[in-house]
């Protein structure tokens, strides 16, 4: 059934109007290199930044969520269910509008780039908490008690022991989020950026719009996916190689 439905839409498809709209090859010749040095090179930029703040904000929560001390936990549940409710555009909204609506003298550090990685890490903490939780509770329990037992205290027994065997489990989802960030990255447009900083969607979207042509839109998501597939080849190696460790 699949094999008939592609021939199906191979047949049907008009191909030539296809190919007008998004395979206009000296438009995407146009494109370079300002897609690579501007625009994916932002996208990176913005990605990193976010994942940065997501995983430190997340390891913070994480380790809050199984604290003994009850405000701690009861805030980094409402921390985690709210974030991973709100949609991540609300949250870049909140961010870009919200903000200097609140406090028109605040300024957040690092521009542009300090807005998105604030929006970004504020969304991706939320669910990297909930992955490192469950990463420190599969180490065994008597890797703790056997440290305690050698005279370390519960910190240095989570620091020195217990979280680093918990990022080698949680490496692999870990890259599915940074895929997931690449893409969430898009929403920069919501902050109104200029031309040198435009990330790949924005850049592709603009383009489109002067040139009433759809091929920069698909340039740009094949350049995502340069970003995003060996990303993907590599969280899938990390697993296979952490099953095979374990």
């Amino acid at each position: 059934m699949f094999v008939a439905v592609v021939v199906l839409v191979a047949v049907k498809a008009d191909w030539a109007q296809l190919q007008n709209q998004f395979a206009q090859g000296d438009l995407a010749g146009q494109l370079f290199p300002d897609i690579i040095t501007v625009a994916l090179r932002n996208t990176v930029v913005y990605t990193l930044a976010g994942f940065v703040v997501g995983l430190a904000l997340g390891v913070a929560i994480a380790l809050m969520r199984l604290s003994s001390v009850g405000p701690y936990r009861w805030f980094a549940t409402v921390y985690v269910e709210l974030f991973r409710g709100l949609p991540a555009v609300i949250v870049f909204i909140l961010i870009g509008v919200a903000i200097p609506l609140a406090f028109p003298t605040a300024v957040i550090p690092g521009g542009t780039t300090g807005k998105v990685a604030l929006a970004l890490g504020l969304v991706a903490a939320a669910y990297m908490a909930e992955t490192i939780r469950a990463g420190i509770q599969a180490v065994p329990r008597g890797q703790v008690e056997a440290a305690r037992s050698l005279g370390f205290s519960h910190a240095k027994a989570m620091r020195s022991i217990v979280i680093p065997q918990a990022f080698r489990i949680v490496i692999p989802p870990m890259a599915n989020e940074l895929v997931l960030l690449f893409k969430d990255s898009s929403l920069v447009l919501f902050f109104g950026v200029t031309i040198a900083e435009r990330e790949l969607t924005a850049f592709g979207r603009n383009l489109a719009s002067e040139s009433a042509n759809s091929t920069p839109i698909l340039v740009s998501g094949l350049c995502y996916l340069l970003l995003t597939i060996p990303l993907g080849f590599l969280a899938r190696w990390l697993e296979a190689r952490g099953a095979r460790s374990r």
